[in-house]
Order: structure tokens, then C-alpha cells, then sequence
């Protein structure tokens, strides 16, 4: 008998403390995230979802009320880490959510490159990812910034320290 080429799901009870986490990861305890004002939509394996408001401490430009660049590129780095760390967790279903966020530990970005595409301009904007590679130590994704009208604001790709 061969093995099954699918791992292990962890028991639903399991995976909501994991989501749950997750959640409480991305949205309290990185505090630089909450200065983003950064909000969980969907935590989709290896397509996670993030939104935030505009608000006058994000502008960069004063006269047009835009926003600043670091904080687009603060945005995409931290949804590729999301897609990466819900690739992950999937990837390793048989653990508990203890297990798999112990393996966050060690992850970092390499890379990341941005394309600024349009100006920053909206109520609220969307940032999603893909998982493009998942290898044993690092790990790629493709980022989007989008308006809440949804003009593509940024692209990026990035690397990830992910062992």
C-alpha cells in the first residue's frame, strides 16, 4: 500500500485555535501591524487576504493625501509572510497550532522587490498574496496592493527565510 500524498488534517477544534492565533498574530501582537491598522479578511491557505483603512498618519504625500511608500511596502512584505505562514501550516497538517507557530520563529524576509504602479489614493485598500515556491528553507511570494475601488496600486515579489 502506498502512503496517501496528502497529510494529515488537524481536527477542526485544532485548526480554529490555530486561525485564531494567527489572527492574534497579525493583528495584536506585531505591534507595527496595528500601526498599520491591519486587519485580517481571509486566511486562505497560501492566499491570505489583509485589508486597512486610510488614515492621516499613513499619507506621504501631504498635498494629495497618498499613500506613503513604506507603508505599501511594509503591507506586501507582511501578506507574503501571511501566505507563506497559512502554506505552511497547511503543509503541515498533522501539527498542533503550537507546533506550527513555533516554526515562525526563525522566518524572515531576503528579498523584496516593489512596483509602485499608481498613487496610494482610496478609503481602504487590499493586500492578497500567492505562495509561489515553498522549499525546505525558503519560501517566494507574489504580492497585490489594491484601492478599495479596486485600482492595482503595487505589485511585489519577495523572498522568505522560512526554516
Amino acid at each position: 500500500m502506498s502512503p496517501s500524498p496528502l497529510s494529515p488534517r488537524r481536527p477542526p477544534e485544532e485548526q480554529q485555535r490555530l486561525d485564531r492565533a494567527l489572527v492574534e498574530l497579525f493583528e495584536q501582537r506585531i505591534t507595527f501591524n496595528q500601526t498599520l491598522g491591519l486587519q485580517v479578511v481571509s486566511l486562505a491557505p497560501g492566499a491570505p487576504v489583509l485589508r486597512f483603512d486610510m488614515r492621516p498618519a499613513l499619507v506621504g504625500h501631504f498635498l494629495y493625501g497618498r499613500l506613503h511608500g513604506g507603508v505599501i511596502s511594509s503591507v506586501l512584505d507582511v501578506v507574503g509572510a501571511a501566505a507563506l505562514m497559512t502554506a505552511i501550516a497547511d503543509k503541515h497538517g498533522e501539527e498542533t497550532a503550537d507546533q506550527v507557530m513555533h516554526r515562525f520563529g526563525r522566518m524572515g524576509t531576503i528579498d523584496m522587490r516593489v512596483d509602485f504602479l499608481r498613487q496610494g489614493i482610496g478609503q481602504h485598500f487590499q493586500a492578497t498574496a500567492e505562495v509561489t515556491r515553498l522549499g525546505g528553507r525558503v519560501g517566494s511570494t507574489l504580492m497585490r496592493l489594491t484601492s478599495d475601488a479596486g485600482v492595482l496600486i503595487a505589485t511585489a515579489a519577495a523572498a522568505y527565510v522560512v526554516s
